[in-house]
This record gives structure tokens, C-alpha cells and sequence, in this order.
């Protein structure tokens, strides 16, 4: 046995369906075995394993072990000369396992390899050649000096910035998303080390390759695409104390003395600093167009004041000073609150979002109004002078906005991308018939022929993609891998360049895959069914009403305690939801019938309510669980809790 290749699945199904085809292409000419770990994932992807490729040796974990423990479970079954660990987020050139198993056999003092890495865009991945993070590589790395100089020997030898990406060198860390190694290696200095559960177990393991005689090397001559952001959120809390903790087992491991102090004070200091930058990134990004909005409203509502108290009643002063510190920032908070209930915070932008949110923020206030205090109620066409002046200040900074990124004037409403397919004519027509299906209606261009024959099927040749791109201001290529090489579609991504979205249709699947940022978790375009309980929008209305239930609950507790059928658990079922570790409706309790659902928290209720149990056979109950994802809204919740008020004492579901 040549090579073993083992992948490590979470919960990527598609990614994970588009690399094993590609190992497939690249293991043609070689003796190979092909091993996935899946780490307990909710998604399909065991069953897809199991029916798409029968010949790779599936172990489907119960539990997440980690990333260490799961690629050991695989290298211990290994048989070949040479293991590959490899991300389920990559997609492999034909030739790049000969390539590099050519390279690693001239090479015997090759311990371990990597390749060159590009994102879906095209662009190269620095962490495709790493140096090893001492006290000061790291301290560079951690407060971005190795950003400020990637070129730099000094300052940038986290990414080894200074080598050049087209050469193969030798390196000191290998990527993790891309390892190849010599099973006999593996057997000398250890396998993956488990106190890593993610993150940091490759640089623990090349270290250990070069301590136990051994070179690393980066290998240029092959190029595999790693998607990356799919199994993690790069840009979350978890990832960086993730992955700084990993950096800290790291440096207690292999580091002593002094210096060991100094890495651990550093990254200590460097987890809080990057945390703080993140929370501080991430608020910044949330709250920026809300308070855009107050700040122009409060703007106009104070001119407002003073227009209508000298037109009107010919006195400057008419209102008081409370109206200011008072009336404006109520009637601000509740247009803007209403506003951000009904979705108009949401991406994309949603006109009709905006202007129900501002119009129930209206009546809201208009019920309000009469319950003031008589010093705080200020004109009523005051009033509606200020929410008319909302609903103009806030479209038209949406409008701003919108054309500062698209140059036109269609708020909310996203231009169709044009968009050309390189593949045969019946591949092409199976892509655009999964568009549709997936209800995505991009502006077809047209197809580009895989080859060099050209007829009247196809806009030109694949020579002269580049001159379609110019010609036709395209935004999107669907590359049909059944019709196109692997390598041929990365030299086109790396040609063209990161301005265009970059997709592939893997052979035979029902998915179009693609991921347009290294931080950002990928594209798809599916034919899968949109369950609404998973929307941004649904997730926040079922949250609130919780809430409110939960809360209200709490105040008439001692009234209707004396009417559940169960009471020992209410109050912790009240305190649970408001806290945010259960919900009060759910899936039907059975595990085996949500796997394949969008996940929500243990519940106390549950679609049954009211039914007979004498009919709920387990088909139907998977039924109703389906009809409940698909099309939630708040209003179901509410209509489920007034069925079962009297189990609300019940103890919730724990397997959701």
C-alpha cells in the first residue's frame, strides 16, 4: 500500500463529497486506501460516505473526540508508506499525490510535506509554510507585526513570508489542512497529540518530525484549494481562545526555562488582546448602522422641535428640555427595537422589513403616548412628524449605502450576478436546472467549452475565458469538474484573480460549492429543503418569546401551579428558558428522528401536544417534527404553548 489517506469530517457534508471525489482523480494511478473519521456530525454525511463511496473505510464516531483522537483512530488501521491527513474543505490536483509522493521518495530525509494552498478566490494561503512560534515569532504574530511586514525575515517568520511561495523549500510547520508523511516516521516520534482537541496538533507533530531527525518541506509544484472557515468560525470568541490555549500546550510541551515563561506570558496577553480586538469587531459591526440611524433621527426630531414650536406656536421654547433626554430616545428606541424585531437589521437589506418595523414602532408609541405623564407628552404631530422623518432618514442612508457598494439604487434587492458555466453542454444544462431548483436565478451568460472545439453550444473556448470575463463583466463561473481538471480550474482561479466568484459542481452531486473568503464558511447552492426555524429572523423571534413567556410565566406562577399535571420542574423550566438552556417548544423527544433537522435547545413542549399517542408511530412523529422546522413562526410556538400549559412543569426533552 502506497498511501493512506485519511480525512477528519464535522458536519460538512458537501466539502466533504467534493474532496473525496477529487481524491478519487488524484489515488488513479497509485495503491491507496481512503479513510474518514466523521466526529458525530447532524448533517448526512455518513450515510453519503456510505452510498457515494462504499470503497472508503468509514468510522462514524458517536461523540467529537477531536481532531487528534479521530485522525488517530485512522492511522492506527493505516497501511500505507505514506499517510495523508487531509481537510474535508480541500480539493486536490490529478497529479498532486503522485506529484509529491515522487518528491518525498527522491527525499528520503523527508519527514513531512505541504503543499501550496489557495482559498476559493484564488488567493495563496500564507499558512501553507509556517516557521516555528518562539517567544518573539509568536509576539509578532499575535500584535500583526507579521502583517505590517510579510516580507520580513524578522517579523514575519510565523508565515515565512520572506520565501518565495512559487519554490519549494524546507519549512519547520506543516498545515494541518494538507500533511503528508512517512508512516515509519509516525511510528518513530508519535502520533497526534490528544491533548490537542483542535488546533496546534500539526505544529506539535512537524516539531516532532524535525526533533526526530527529519525535514519538512513546502512543496510548490502542486496546488490544492482549502476552502477553509467550513468546520470553524475563524472570526468567533471559540477560535481564538481555541486556538491560543493550543499554543500554549504548545510552548509547556516543547519549551523550558525562561523561554517557556516568556511564550506563555506572551500568548496569555495575546488571547486577551485578540479577544478584546474580535468582541470589539464584531459590536462594531452589529451596532454601526443602528446607531447611524439614531444619530440622524435624533438629528431631525431636534430640528422637528424647533421648526414646529416656532411655526406653530410661535415659541422657541414651547417644549421642555425633557424632550430631549427623554421623548426622543424613547421614540428612537422603539422604532429602531421594532425595526430590529421584524428583521430590518438583517443581510440583505429588506425595504418592506424597515417600513413595518417603523410602522408597529409608530403604533407602539401612538398607545403609549396616552399612558405618559402629562409633563412628558409632548405635540402628537410631533410625533408623527419624527416618524416620518425615521422613515426617510433611515431608507435613504440605506440607499447611500447600498449604492456606495453596487452603484445603483435597488435597495434590497441583490443585482443578478452574471454568470458563465465552463463545461459540456449536458453538464451545463444539469447546473442550470440545479439553479433553478435551488430558486437561484443569476444572469446565464452563457457556457465556455472545456476543450478546444467550439461550436454553436458555446460563447468561445476555454482559451478564452479571460476575454469572456472582460467582455461580459461577469461576476460567477460554475466550473463542471466532470468536464474540467482539477489543476485546470485552479490556474483559472489564480489567473483570473479574487474579483469573481468562483463555484464547482462536483460530478453527479446535487450541490454547487464554492466559498469566496477564507474566513467566511462556504456557498452552496442546494436543492435542499430551507427550514425557516433555522432563518436569522426566526431564531430571534422564538428567542424573544421565550423570553416573554418565561417572564410572564414567572409573575403568575403561584396562580396556575395548582393546574399543572407536573409542577416539580416549572420554575426550573422558567429560569431554564430565560437563560437560554432550553426552550419552551421543540422536536417530539426521540434523537433518531432529528438528526437530520435543524438543531435547536432541549425542550419543554413539543409539536404532540393535544394529539393522540395512540396514532404517533414514529414516521409521524418525524412528520411533524419536519412540518415544525420547515415552517416555524413564533405564532406556532405560541399556539403549542396555549395546547400544553398544563405540562409546562414537565421535564424538558434533553436530546433535541
Amino acid at each position: 500500500m502506497k498511501i493512506s489517506i485519511i480525512i477528519v469530517n464535522y458536519n460538512v457534508r458537501y466539502f466533504l463529497e467534493q474532496a473525496l471525489l477529487s481524491v478519487q482523480q488524484a489515488t488513479k494511478n497509485l495503491v491507496a486506501e481512503i479513510f474518514v473519521v466523521d466526529n458525530n456530525s447532524v448533517d448526512d454525511s455518513v450515510d453519503m460516505v456510505q452510498e457515494r463511496f462504499p470503497t472508503v473505510q468509514l468510522i462514524a464516531n458517536t461523540h467529537n473526540p477531536g481532531f487528534s483522537a479521530a485522525n488517530n483512530q485512522a492511522i492506527q488501521l493505516a497501511a500505507g508508506q505514506y499517510i495523508l491527513l487531509l481537510n474535508p474543505d480541500t480539493v486536490l490536483e490529478e497529479d498532486t499525490l503522485e506529484k509529491t509522493i515522487a518528491f518525498m521518495d527522491k527525499h528520503p530525509n523527508a519527514g513531512g510535506l505541504g503543499v501550496k494552498m489557495i482559498d476559493g478566490a484564488g488567493n495563496f494561503l500564507p499558512e501553507s509554510k509556517r516557521g516555528l512560534p518562539t517567544p518573539f515569532v509568536a509576539f509578532s504574530k499575535a500584535f500583526g507585526l507579521s502583517k505590517l511586514f510579510p516580507k520580513s525575515a524578522t517579523f514575519n517568520r510565523y508565515h515565512l513570508g520572506y520565501l518565495d511561495k512559487d519554490q519549494t523549500h524546507e519549512i519547520e510547520i506543516l498545515a494541518g489542512a494538507f500533511m503528508l508523511m512517512r508512516k515509519k516516521v509516525l511510528d518513530e516520534v508519535g502520533l497526534l497529540d490528544e491533548t490537542f482537541f483542535m488546533y496546534g496538533e500539526d505544529i506539535d507533530l512537524s516539531y516532532r518530525i524535525l526533533k526526530g531527525g527529519y525535514q519538512n518541506y513546502y512543496f510548490a509544484d502542486t496546488t490544492i484549494i482549502h476552502y477553509k472557515g467550513e468546520s470553524t468560525k475563524k472570526g468567533s470568541l471559540k477560535y481564538v481562545r481555541t486556538f491560543y490555549k493550543a499554543m500554549i500546550i504548545f510552548s509547556k510541551k516543547h519549551f523550558h526555562g525562561e523561554q517557556a515563561f516568556i511564550l506563555t506570558t506572551l500568548l496569555q496577553v495575546a488571547i486577551y488582546f485578540r479577544a478584546l480586538l474580535t468582541l470589539l469587531s464584531n459590536f462594531l459591526k452589529k451596532i454601526y448602522l443602528p446607531v447611524l440611524d439614531a444619530l440622524v433621527i435624533f438629528i431631525g426630531i431636534y430640528w422637528l422641535k424647533d421648526f414646529w414650536a416656532t411655526s406653530w406656536f410661535n415659541d422657541a421654547n414651547y417644549y421642555q428640555p425633557s424632550f430631549l433626554y427623554f421623548n426622543a430616545p424613547l421614540y428612537i428606541s422603539v422604532w429602531l427595537g421594532s425595526v430590529y424585531l421584524k428583521g430590518g437589521y438583517d443581510r440583505p437589506f429588506n425595504i418592506a422589513r424597515l417600513f413595518s418595523g417603523l410602522a408597529i414602532g409608530s403604533l407602539l408609541l401612538a398607545a403609549i403616548y396616552g399612558l405618559l405623564p402629562l409633563e412628558y407628552r409632548t405635540s402628537r404631530m410631533l410625533l408623527l412628524l419624527g416618524a416620518m422623518w425615521a422613515v426617510v432618514a433611515t431608507f435613504t442612508i440605506r440607499l447611500l449605502l447600498h449604492f456606495k457598494k453596487n452603484k445603483n439604487f435597488q435597495v434590497g434587492k441583490l443585482p443578478a450576478k452574471n454568470l458563465i458555466i465552463v463545461g459540456e453542454e449536458q453538464e451545463s444544462k444539469r447546473v442550470l436546472d440545479l439553479l433553478q431548483k435551488a430558486a437561484v436565478q443569476p444572469n446565464y451568460i452563457g457556457t465556455v467549452s472545456p476543450s478546444d472545439q467550439q461550436s454553436k453550444a458555446f460563447l468561445s473556448t476555454i482559451h478564452q475565458l479571460k476575454e469572456m470575463v472582460q467582455i461580459y463583466q461577469v461576476d460567477e463561473i460554475i466550473f463542471c469538474s466532470k468536464d474540467i481538471s482539477s489543476q485546470s480550474i485552479m490556474q483559472w482561479m489564480t489567473r483570473l484573480g479574487p474579483y469573481i466568484n468562483y463555484k464547482i459542481v462536483p460530478t453527479e452531486s446535487m450541490s454547487i460549492i464554492g466559498s469566496h473568503s477564507k474566513n467566511t464558511p462556504g456557498e452552496l447552492y442546494t436543492v435542499d429543503i430551507q427550514f425557516q426555524i433555522a432563518s436569522v429572523l426566526q431564531k430571534r423571534n422564538k428567542r424573544l418569546l421565550d423570553i416573554l413567556v418565561a417572564l410572564s410565566l414567572l409573575l403568575i406562577g403561584p396562580f396556575i401551579l395548582f393546574f399543572l399535571k407536573e409542577k416539580t420542574n416549572f420554575f426550573f423550566n422558567c429560569f431554564g428558558v430565560l437563560f437560554g438552556k432550553k426552550s419552551w417548544v421543540g422536536y417530539a423527544h426521540n434523537t433518531s428522528l432529528t438528526t437530520d433537522l435543524p438543531l435547536l435547545k432541549p425542550a419543554v413542549l413539543s409539536p404532540l401536544e393535544g394529539l393522540s399517542h395512540t396514532l404517533l408511530d414514529d414516521p409521524t412523529i418525524q412528520r411533524l417534527n419536519f412540518l415544525y422546522a420547515r415552517d416555524y413562526d413564533w405564532q406556532k410556538d405560541l399556539h403549542l404553548i396555549g395546547k400544553g400549559w398544563r405540562n409546562l412543569g414537565r421535564i424538558s426533552n434533553k436530546n433535541n
